[in-house]
C-alpha cells in the first residue's frame, strides 16, 4: 500500500456561501474545505446509516436505467483492465438504481464483497429535485458563464485508478469516506500512463497498482511519489482540484455517494486539446529528433505563449488564425482543418 506523507492543504472555518472560488482556481493546486456540506440532508442521512442514504436517495429517482458496473470480490474494487490488457476486468449494463440498491444492500457487512459502482450520472436528469435540498452555493461570476456538469457517484468499496480530467473540480464526500491521491500534471511520465483506448472510465489510466506497486516494472513511481499529496475526505468534505491534475481515488466503505461539479473556464467554442494530441502522434511524434524540436519552438512561439504574442506585430486586419479567438473565428478554423484533413 503507497504511503504518502504529505497531506493537501486544508481549509477550516468556511462558511458555505464563503467559498473562495477565485483564490482557489488562483492557487492552482488542491486543497480540502472541511465541513462545507456537513448539513446537507444526504449526509446527515448517511451518518444514520447506508440503508437511510440509500432510501433517501431514492426519493429522488424517477425510474429512469443507470449504469452499473460490478467485478468480482477478488478484484477488492480496482476497476482496471484484464491481466493481459485485452479487456477490461468488470461488468457494466443498464440496471434500475432500486435493484443496484438491493445488490450493495445484500452486502452490507461484508469485508470480501462483489463490487458495486455508479460512476458519473447527471444529477439532474437521474435525481431531480435533489439539489434543490443538497448543493454548493455557486456565487461566482465565472459560474454565470461557466456552468458546470453535476455528477454523482456512487457504490461500496472501489477504486478509480490514477488518471486525469480536463475540467476543474470540485468533489463532496456525502457518504463513507474516501481518499484521494493527487499528483500534478508534470508527473505524467512516472505514473505510466495505460492505452489512450479503450479505458476503464474514459480516461488514460495509470498502470500501476497502486496496493502493491510494482517498482521493479514501473521504478519511475518513486519520483511521482515525492511530488504526491493525499486528502482524507470524510462526510461533509470538499476538495477542489485543478484541471489536468491526476488523481487516484478510493471509496473506503460499504457504501459511498459523491457529488461532483467539473466546470471550465474556457469559452465552449475551444477545441478539446485531447484532438489535438491525437493529431500530433499522426503528424509530429515519428518526424525526426531536429525537426520536433523545431516544430517544439514553433508550438511555444503559437501556441504556449500570450494568446497574442504572435499576432501582435502584424495589423489587426492581416492577423487572421492569429486573432484572438472568438465563436465565429473558431468555427472557421474548425472547417478549415476538417477540409485539410478530408483530402
Amino acid at each position: 500500500m503507497v504511503e504518502i506523507a504529505r497531506k493537501t492543504d486544508v481549509l477550516n472555518g468556511i462558511e458555505p456561501g464563503s467559498i473562495p472560488y477565485a483564490d482557489l482556481m488562483q492557487a492552482e493546486k488542491p486543497v480540502v474545505l472541511r465541513g462545507i456540506a456537513k448539513d446537507w440532508p444526504l449526509v446527515r442521512k448517511g451518518n444514520e446509516s447506508p440503508e437511510a442514504a440509500m432510501d433517501y436517495l431514492l426519493t429522488f429517482y424517477q425510474g429512469r436505467p443507470v449504469v452499473g458496473y460490478s467485478c468480482a470480490a477478488d478484484i477488492a474494487g480496482r476497476y482496471f483492465y484484464n491481466d493481459e490488457l485485452t479487456g477490461l476486468n468488470f461488468e457494466r449494463g443498464r440496471v434500475q438504481l432500486t435493484e443496484y440498491f438491493d445488490r450493495i444492500r445484500d452486502h452490507l457487512g461484508q469485508p470480501d464483497a462483489p463490487s458495486f459502482y455508479i460512476g458519473s450520472t447527471d444529477l439532474d436528469i437521474y435525481l431531480p429535485g435533489f439539489r434543490a435540498e443538497n448543493d454548493l452555493v455557486l456565487n461566482d461570476p465565472m459560474f454565470a458563464t461557466n456552468p458546470p456538469v453535476v455528477s454523482i457517484w456512487l457504490g461500496n468499496r472501489t477504486t478509480a485508478s490514477a488518471h486525469y480530467d480536463m475540467s476543474n473540480n470540485i468533489a463532496c464526500c456525502l457518504v463513507g469516506n474516501r481518499r484521494f491521491t493527487l499528483f500534478p500534471p508534470e508527473q505524467v511520465e512516472n505514473l505510466y500512463p495505460g492505452p489512450l483506448e479503450p479505458t476503464p472510465g474514459g480516461q488514460v489510466v495509470s498502470m500501476v497498482d497502486f496496493r502493491a506497486p510494482d517498482l521493479e516494472r514501473y521504478p519511475r513511481f518513486e519520483a511521482a511519489l515525492e511530488s504526491a499529496e493525499v486528502a482524507d475526505l470524510e462526510p461533509g468534505d470538499i476538495l477542489f482540484y485543478p484541471a489536468m491534475w491526476w488523481h487516484h481515488v478510493e471509496a473506503l466503505c460499504d457504501f459511498n455517494a459523491m457529488v461532483n461539479y467539473w466546470w471550465n473556464t474556457s469559452p465552449a467554442y475551444i477545441d478539446t486539446p485531447q484532438n489535438t494530441m491525437l493529431h500530433a502522434l499522426l503528424s509530429l511524434r515519428d518526424r525526426p529528433e531536429h525537426e520536433k524540436r523545431a516544430w517544439k519552438a514553433l508550438f511555444d512561439y503559437y501556441v504556449f505563449g500570450p494568446a497574442e504574442r504572435a499576432g501582435a506585430h502584424l495589423p489587426e486586419h492581416a492577423r487572421g488564425d492569429l486573432a484572438l479567438m472568438d465563436e465565429v473565428s473558431a468555427r472557421k478554423l474548425r472547417a478549415k482543418l476538417l477540409n485539410r484533413m478530408n483530402r
